[in-house]
Formats: C-alpha cells, structure tokens, sequence
C-alpha cells in the first residue's frame, strides 16, 4: 500500500512508476519523454487509478495491504476504498472474495511462497507478495484456470510497476500450478493458517481436537444467516432457506442480499443464528422497557423492538448510530437511540431489562471476518476484557429488582467470556444466575456450559454449515 500522507500522489505516480517509464523511453527513441511530464502533473491532482480503468485485483491488492500493513479491518477498508465504486457488482464481490480467501488461507499461501523462494522478498516489495498471495489464492483454492491466474498477476505486477519482478512472479506462480496441489495436500492447513496464540489459547480452553475443528471451520465462508419477523416457515420457502433449531433462517451465501424478496418491505434482516440467541433469552419482552447496549448495527435491538418491547439503543459512535437508524428504518422500527459511552451513561430510571453485548475481539466471528486472526493479539484480549468488566458492572446498575441482564461476546477467548461472569459474582455484585435451559435452544444441549451458559464454537452444527462461536450468560437482580 502507498504510504498516504507521507508523499503527495504525484510523488507516488514517481516513485512507483518512472523508473519503467524511464526504461521504456531508453528503449523506444524518446517516444514517451514529452508525456511524461503531463501525465505526473495529471497526477498531482487526481488519483493515479483514476487514470487507469480499476480492476478487481487492484482492489484487492490495495485491501490487503490496508488489512495486513495498515491495521484496518477489512469492513473498514472496503468502504474507504476509493476504486471499489468504479468497479461493476460482480468485481466487487470478486475483490472481496480474493482478499477473504487469501485471508482465510494467508499461513498456507505464504508457506507456499516461502518453499518457493531462496530469500524472501524485501520490504520494498511488499506489493509483490501480496501479489503471489492472490496468485496462489486463485491457482490453489479459488480454482481459476492457471493460464488466468497466471497472467492476470504478471499484469498487475507490470501495472503496478514493479517490471523487475514480473519474471520471479511469473516462475513462482508456474511451479505452483505444477507442484501446489501436492504441497497443499501436505500441509496442516487449521495450524499454519491459526496464530500461535490463538491456537494456544483454544486448546487450553476446548482441547486440541476442538481447536482443531473450530480452526477448520473457519476455512470455509459462512452461509447467510436471516432473522424474520414472523412467518419463518413461509419466509423460509420463499428465501429458499432451511429453518435451524434455534428459529434461524439459513440460505447458501452469494448473491445480491437487496434483491432477495422481503428485503425492500423489512421483512427480515441478516444476522448470525448464534448472534440472534442472546435477544432470545429474555422470553417475552411485550412492553418491558429495555436498554441495549453498545447497540449497533441493530440486529438485537430490532429483535426486541419486534418482540413489543420499549427499547433504548445506545452506542458511543455517532456513524454506527446511524447506520443502525438506517437498518431500523428499513424494519420500520421505531426505537430511542442514544449516542453515550455506556460505562458513564445513565437512564432516567431503572429497567427490566438490559442487553450487553460488549465489545470483543470477535475471534468467534472469524467464519465472517477474516482478518480479525491478523489483526487482534493478547493484549487486544486483555484490554477488552477491562472494558468489558466495566459495562458489565454499570449494566448491573441498570436494572430493577428481578430485571434481566443477558451479557454476550462474539469471542472465543474465556477472558472475554465466563471468567467474566465469575469475577462479577465473586465480587458480590447483586445478581444471580438463571441457566439457559435446552429447550430454549431448540434442543441444543450441546451449546450449553456445565454453569447453565450458553457456548456456542464455529463447529457446532457443522453438519448445517456451522455457527458463530457466541458466549452469553442471563443474569437476574436480586
């Protein structure tokens, strides 16, 4: 990725691409010395790919780097991407593909790239090897043809101006489509494509069987989950989506979510069957006055709304407050949004009811997010849980005698999870336990903890695609 901020854009048209001009203009009669000149004063005031058409792959190598150099996390990435509009909806899903796979399988693909090269690559050319990664992602998991894959690399190297290298990608990624599938079939794909830690952490936390199951589930795309307002059974025949025992709807994922039916009068909304069973918990809400908490994008919140509840949704990001005024508007749903951290804010009384589901390291969201095992560490874990142990003390504080709080994490990680809850009661604040029964869960024993909370890993229903790993707990005051 360029490096914003640090050159203007023109500077960066010099950097990256006038010493293949140069040659060129050496090895043509000066054709292109007049040209020169205009086309980096073009590029002083616009962007660069605005004067080349974009194209999927040089999308996606933008956003790896954004994911893998800057930080960012992919959602953000894409929608700060300023070629991604410019590209047909097909591309656009082509981008997003590339990236999420060459994130899924990235421990495979640069083991892969490591066989193939006597040194790596320098820093200088980290484009490169971002480049092989979407090579190899296409030659090895994505099945494009090898004469495609191929090519299209070697163009984008030569686009992208890195000529000298075109040669070492072109061999690199020749050999692979002789002797990749061969490697690949030897290698432990869960291990190299999970962190260390990460891998650690489950196996002392589920065992080593478990930690492998749960890492292979997240070599796979997640499927579209749905939650309806009523009729499940009719929207399911309609949206071509299977019922899960938790009351879900699930179709295979692909396509454009807008143009499905029931989409444009609100009859539904996306969201994870593992997500959807905390709102559930509650029982019935019809007229109980609710606080969610850290609220957006809104999935639980129209949940509750649904259900006939008064809720207050409350989240401290004025951008993803409106994203969630967005999605509830679409429901036609009706609810009080307050923009507030939640440690400090304070409702004008007491309530029977508060939802919390705080802010984690999503590592039991992987299915969905894939960038999240290269962007989180131990200290994210240590300092979310932090957090956390403070929205859940000022929650406590929320509710009326014999109200509800339901605590909930899309992380894997028992800091974030249960260890939670015992520390909150072992240090005597006023609440109590209620356990989740089977029943609430459509049968689903196997997703309940030994303390009665539920546990939801990214194996479970594997037999239907999986699920989110989710962990909640439901607490009462006393």
């Amino acid at each position: 990725m360029h490096h914003a901020g640090l050159f203007s854009r023109g500077e960066h048209a010099r950097r990256y691409f006038l010493p293949a001009l140069r040659a060129r203009n050496c090895t043509e009669g000066g054709v292109f010395t007049q040209r020169i000149g205009a086309f980096f004063k073009m590029a002083d005031s616009t962007l660069l790919s605005s004067t080349i058409a974009p194209s999927a792959r040089g999308v996606a190598i933008d956003l790896l780097g954004a994911v893998l150099r800057r930080r960012r996390p992919l959602d953000d990435a894409i929608e700060e991407a300023p070629d991604l509009p410019g590209l047909s909806v097909r591309d656009r899903a082509f981008a997003r593909l590339l990236v999420a796979t060459v994130l899924r399988r990235l421990g495979q693909i640069d083991a892969l790239i490591a066989h193939c090269l006597a040194t790596p690559l320098p820093p200088r050319a980290a484009q490169v090897h971002d480049m092989l990664r979407l090579g190899i992602a296409q030659l090895l998991f994505l099945r494009t043809p090898a004469h495609a894959a191929v090519a299209t690399t070697v163009d984008l190297a030569d686009a992208r101006g890195f000529t000298t290298h075109k040669g070492l990608v072109n061999a690199v990624l020749r050999r692979l489509s002789q002797d990749g599938p061969a490697l690949v079939e030897r290698q432990d794909a869960p291990r190299l494509n999970t962190p260390k830690w990460l891998w650690a952490a489950w196996s002392e936390a589920y065992g080593e069987d478990y930690a492998r199951r749960i890492a292979e589930s997240h070599m796979r795309e997640a499927p579209l989950d749905i939650s309806v307002r009523a009729d499940a059974t009719g929207w399911a025949e309609r949206l071509e989506a299977t019922i899960l025992p938790t009351g879900s709807l699930r179709r295979a994922a692909g396509g454009a979510i807008a143009n499905l039916p029931g989409y444009g009068e609100g009859a539904w909304w996306v969201q994870d069957a593992a997500a959807a069973i905390p709102a559930k918990l509650f029982g019935d809400v019809t007229d109980k006055m609710m606080i969610d908490l850290c609220a957006a994008p809104g999935g639980k919140t129209a949940q509750l709304a649904s259900g006939g509840a008064n809720v207050t949704a409350l989240d401290r990001s004025p951008r993803r407050i409106d994203r969630m005024v967005g999605n509830l508007g679409r429901l036609s749903l009706h609810v009080e949004t307050v923009c507030a951290d939640a440690v400090t804010w304070k409702p004008p009384r007491k309530v029977w009811g508060v939802l919390l589901d705080a802010p984690c390291t999503a590592t039991g969201a992987i299915r969905r997010h894939p960038d999240v095992p290269h962007l989180k560490t131990p200290d994210d874990v240590a300092r979310l849980a932090a957090v956390q142990e403070r929205l859940l003390h000022a929650a406590v504080d929320m509710l009326e005698p014999g109200g509800v709080l339901v605590y909930c994490t899309c992380s894997l990680e028992p800091e974030e999870g249960p260890r939670q809850i015992a520390k909150l009661l072992a240090r005597g604040a006023p609440v109590e336990r209620r356990p989740v029964q089977a029943e609430e869960l459509g049968g689903l024993g196997e997703v309940i903890t030994k303390d009665g909370d539920l546990r939801t890993l990214p194996c479970h229903l594997s037999e239907q695609d999986g699920i989110d790993g989710f962990f909640a707990a439901r607490l009462i005051r006393k």
